[in-house]
């Protein structure tokens, strides 16, 4: 099993795994005929997403109960965003909040450009426009007709101001909201908290009773989106975007992780997980999620569902525990919204499980443990992914050391006997099988194990396709440079100096290393071999290239000298008659 061979292995396995996302890739949701409808739900219901769960009585056998599906709330999508948009720049996100609900409608990552030669354009996660509709909204429910700010109760800033800027020199900033009802005297003050530097929006609800009745009810956050255009997801097996999951998810400490493609979630109709303490809620997509997370300490009710008449959104939504608030008293509620890129540190501090948004798949096991305690140490030590990567071949090639050398030696002493073999194959003809006996009693006498160099490449074709999905879903690697022409690692080497060097290095390892018993055909095939995966690497991302290249220089350099060493050692047997 030659370099050469071993990537016909590892490129089939790889293929094999992307035609299995292709074919496994959730549809896109079909639309809807009917047209978009704004709600005129009273204040207190949710007007998108059907009727809530049902949930226990509030606290007090007295006090009113929350809405079950006996009472009916109205249904549709979210009402168009206001036209009066409050806009919020810190020094890693630019946001637009719609005074309706103190709803985030539009979030730009400002140190995430769509694309690296286009720096102006980022990437948004957060958008009010139809065709990538996608929103957080967070409200307060009581019964139905009594006084509540929901998503679509109108809000205002307490200072009058539309635009906050987190000033130079500062650590954080505030943006305070307020909805009143003076008949009731019920008062919520919303304060959306940002940090320098911090993906995290803390959201801080206080509810202020100055009535004379007790006030009773609950809180509730919400994702909407809408099922994600073509554009961009289009079929290939190099692209990313064309099997990368995009939908929905929620984690719970008994249930842990669990995401439903978007497909699911209209087949299937509504999902739910209640009684959750100290899990989230959220939107994935590659590279980037949205994700609401609520009180560690707070009992949760999850729900994901699409939203009828709305042309093909869907929702994941949270349901706080019911709560009162007595005459004269104040409630305060915190929860955090992370809007962001799945960088692993920090979504680790903010939630247990929230790391598991960036999900390797089935090579988790691997990827994970090689990025946590390999390459990332290397790239802090380095400050380069690129050399990280080198450096990363070099600890596997030493790690595999005398698996390899065991492997070259096998092969040295295969080239040294191929003369041998070459004139038992003319002496037997077209009797395979006195042949392959006569072979096989060769090796024997010489000890040699034409299997016995299988063992390393066992162990690198999981750690090849566990480094391409590192590449492919490690936000942390999107765009990086590492010298002169390769200024993005996650994308083809624009110029294909990086597969002509590994093209060429799989051509001298194909030309050392020994086919004895191939037929002239065979041999035709793999010489070709180099130049046809040559040319297939040519468009995979630059990352991979280079990890596979640096993997080539070492091996060959390493089976050079073994075969230098000990590809004349093998003693003359005798003829085999006939």
């Amino acid at each position: 099993m030659n370099q050469t061979r071993s990537f016909l292995l590892i490129a089939w396995l790889l293929i094999a795994t992307l035609l299995y996302f292709e074919w496994s890739k959730a549809p896109v949701a079909p639309a809807t005929d009917a047209a978009p409808q704004a709600s005129t739900a009273p204040a207190a219901a949710i007007p998108s997403g059907g009727d809530l769960p049902s949930m226990s009585a509030l606290p007090a056998s007295d006090l009113p109960k929350v809405p079950t599906p006996g009472n009916a709330l109205p249904e549709g999508p979210t009402a168009a965003p206001s036209t009066n948009l409050v806009t919020i720049r810190t020094n890693v996100l630019a946001l637009e909040l719609d005074p309706r609900g103190g709803t985030l409608v539009g979030a730009d990552l400002l140190a995430y450009p769509v694309k690296k030669e286009a720096p102006a354009q980022k990437v948004r996660l957060l958008d009010s426009r139809a065709a990538t509709f996608s929103v957080a909204q967070s409200g307060l429910l009581t019964q139905v007709g009594a006084p509540a700010p929901n998503h679509e109760a109108m809000f205002r800033t307490e200072d009058g101001r539309s635009d906050y800027r987190l000033a130079d020199g500062a650590t954080t900033l505030e943006v305070p909201l307020v909805w009143e009802d003076p008949a009731t005297g019920l008062s919520v003050r919303k304060t959306l908290v940002f940090e320098r530097g911090s993906y995290v929006v803390t959201q801080r609800v206080e509810v202020r009773n100055n009535g004379i009745q007790p006030w009773s009810g609950l809180s509730y956050e919400q994702l909407q989106r809408m099922t994600p255009p073509a554009v961009g997801r289009t079929a290939g097996l190099t692209n990313p975007e064309a099997y990368s999951f995009v939908g929905a998810a929620w984690y719970s400490p008994a249930e842990k992780f669990e995401k439903v493609s978007i497909a699911d979630i209209y087949e299937d109709g509504p999902l739910t997980s209640n009684d959750v303490t100290g899990g989230w809620i959220a939107m994935l997509q590659h590279h980037f999620l949205v994700a609401w997370v609520p009180n560690t300490g707070e009992r949760q009710d999850f729900t994901m569902d699409k939203v009828p008449n709305s042309q093909g959104r869907y929702l994941v939504r949270g349901l706080g525990e019911p709560f009162s608030v007595a005459p004269g008293m104040t409630t305060t509620r915190e929860t955090r919204l992370w809007v962001g890129p799945k960088l692993q540190e920090q979504l680790e501090a903010v939630a247990p499980g929230l790391k598991l948004s960036l999900d390797y798949g089935i090579f988790t096991v691997i990827a994970q443990p090689m990025f946590d305690y390999v390459l990332k140490p290397l790239h802090d030590l380095t400050g380069n992914w690129g050399w990280a990567i080198i450096l990363t071949v070099v600890l596997i090639k030493i790690a595999l050391y005398w698996l390899s050398a065991k492997q070259y030696r096998s092969f040295a002493k295969m080239r040294a006997v191929q003369p041998r073999i070459e004139a038992l194959k003319e002496r037997y003809g077209d009797d395979k099988q006195k042949f392959q006996m006569a072979m096989m009693e060769l090796y024997k006498k010489e000890k040699i194990n034409p299997l016995g160099g299988c063992l390393p490449i066992l162990v690198t074709i999981p750690i090849f396709i566990a480094l391409y999905w590192m590449l492919l879903e490690s936000v942390e690697m999107r765009q990086a440079p590492w010298i002169g022409w390769i200024q993005n690692l996650t994308a083809p080497d624009p110029y294909f100096i990086l597969p002509a060097i590994n093209l060429v290095v799989m051509y001298l390892t194909q030309k050392m290393t020994p086919t004895p018993g191939m037929d002239p055909m065979q041999k035709k095939i793999m010489t070709f071999m180099p130049l046809v995966f040559g040319v297939m690497m040519a468009f995979f991302p630059s990352g991979l290239v280079l990890y596979w290249c640096t993997n080539g220089i070492l091996g060959l350099l390493q089976q050079w000298i073994i075969t230098k060493r000990h590809g004349d050692k093998s003693t003359p047997t005798p003829a085999v008659a006939k």
